[in-house]
């Protein structure tokens, strides 16, 4: 199929999604809106700015090659900076499915609905809500209750079995709350793609990469100190820490120690 088709095929497939609806950028995970289709772009814009975004008709067929050429599957990362939208919105054409967890762009057989399109907004969501099974949303309930009856802004005012309530139920919603967050980061750090932040309606957050380092022997370390001047007599013992702060006085670079 050529791109003029694929192009008018996207074009009526983006018409027909609902005035609200709520798309998100594959890897950063920003939510935005489509404020109006047109022959030869779709303009955008991000919910957190009020600024119009066009996505080029050329960028979608250059987005649209890359794909084809991939023959399997088109890894976002390699999109350049502000691309992202172009992945989404390609991804309401039926040919096309978007995989948020592999980062990925690939033609498909199969019509699939895009992951990355939420059709209703949170505030139209009159349904019934049912209270989870969790222990931390009970005790975040009996501690609201608490901190309705009580003035915690004067603690000094307060008995002891009422600051004993209030401690108790401050250390459970504590404990539940960072088991319940351990296990969303478990599943979170499988979604996440090279370092790159990614943002909700109440914040972001960002894979951050730890690096081991491990000093070479003493012996070598005062031998490359002595060479930038420094007296190994004046070296007590060899810390990281403090090798730091030599480093940035020397030539050293901290792959040498």
């Amino acid at each position: 199929m050529s791109f003029r088709v694929t192009w008018d095929n996207l074009l009526d497939n983006v018409e027909e999604l609902p005035a609200d609806a709520t798309l998100l950028t594959p890897l950063s995970r920003k939510p935005f809106h489509i404020t109006d289709v047109q022959q030869h772009r779709v303009l955008i814009e991000y919910q957190a700015d009020s600024e119009t975004v066009p996505l080029q008709r050329e960028q979608f067929e250059t987005l649209f090659e890359r794909v084809v050429d991939a023959t399997g599957s088109f890894d976002l990362d390699r999109l350049p900076p502000g691309a992202e939208p172009y992945a989404t919105v390609m991804s309401l054409h039926p040919r096309f499915t978007i995989d948020d967890r592999d980062g990925t762009l690939s033609e498909s057989e199969t019509p699939t609905a895009s992951p990355l399109v939420d059709a209703h907004t949170v505030e139209q969501d009159d349904g019934p809500r049912e209270e989870p099974d969790i222990s931390v949303y009970a005790d975040a309930l009996l501690l609201i209750d608490a901190l309705e009856q009580h003035d915690v802004t004067s603690l000094t005012e307060l008995d002891v079995p009422t600051l004993v309530n209030l401690y108790t139920l401050l250390s459970d919603v504590q404990r539940n709350a960072n088991d319940l967050r351990q296990e969303v980061r478990g599943v979170l750090l499988d979604r996440l793609h090279h370092d790159q932040p990614v943002s909700g309606q109440y914040g972001s957050v960002q894979r951050a990469v730890r690096r081991n380092r491990t000093l070479k022997d003493d012996e070598t370390v005062l031998e490359l100190l002595e060479g930038e001047g420094i007296d190994p007599e004046r070296v007590m013992t060899v810390d990281t820490s403090k090798l730091d702060d030599a480093l940035e006085v020397t030539s050293l670079s901290e792959s040498d120690v």
